[in-house]
């Protein structure tokens, strides 16, 4: 199963994905340590564009096809980047969840944005004024959202464990209407048609 968390800088991805992961023996497929790791080759710098996702998207198409789950962080923003993913899962053949953290208060978000420190060496994180103006296009389809303001990592993440369980389970069985079978007229002995 593909799990593709998206969501804005500092609203809990990562803090969920890594204990989603760890609960169910899952990969923890993070983008910023992709793009992180791709300008300390020297390649590039911040912001590398698109290479982080398409490495992301190839790593978890492997990871996938190995009978791994995976939990892609990343925040998502782009219809485009969150088709990607979906496509990785239908090449996979694995379903995919889709899961959109938010944190609603917009005041505990900022005081979250400025006082987190990355676990990544060199990554400097965006500012708060960096992720309100950020593009992020509204989502399209449904999906699981997880408003980190109104509940516990314990509790988002269980709720994520639930939703993973009822995303990987085989669909119910087609029940059919019994079909009318033709009437086969078997002779007894004796009748006259019986040969």
């Amino acid at each position: 199963m593909l799990v593709i968390v998206g969501g804005l800088p500092a609203t809990g991805k990562t803090t969920i994905c890594r204990q989603t992961a760890r609960a169910n023996g899952a990969v923890h497929l993070r983008i910023d340590t992709i793009e992180q790791a791709v300008v300390d080759s020297g390649l590039t710098q911040h912001p590398v564009g698109c290479v982080g996702y398409v490495v992301g998207y190839a790593l978890a198409t492997d990871h996938l096809r190995q009978g791994l789950t995976v939990l892609a962080d990343s925040v998502n923003p782009l219809a485009i980047t969150r088709d990607a993913w979906r496509a990785v899962a239908l090449t996979a053949g694995v379903p995919a969840l889709e899961v959109e953290v938010v944190c609603s208060d917009a005041a505990e978000h900022r005081r979250r944005a400025e006082s987190r420190q990355t676990d990544i060496a060199g990554l400097v994180p965006p500012s708060w004024s960096q992720i309100v103006a950020r593009r992020y296009e509204p989502w399209s389809r449904e999906r699981l959202v997880l408003d980190t303001t109104t509940r516990t990592v314990a509790d988002a993440v269980a709720e994520l464990r639930r939703a993973m369980a009822a995303a990987a389970a085989p669909p119910p069985p087609q029940l059919h209407p019994p079909t009318a079978q033709p009437v086969r007229r078997v002779a007894a002995r004796g009748d006259a048609d019986s040969g």
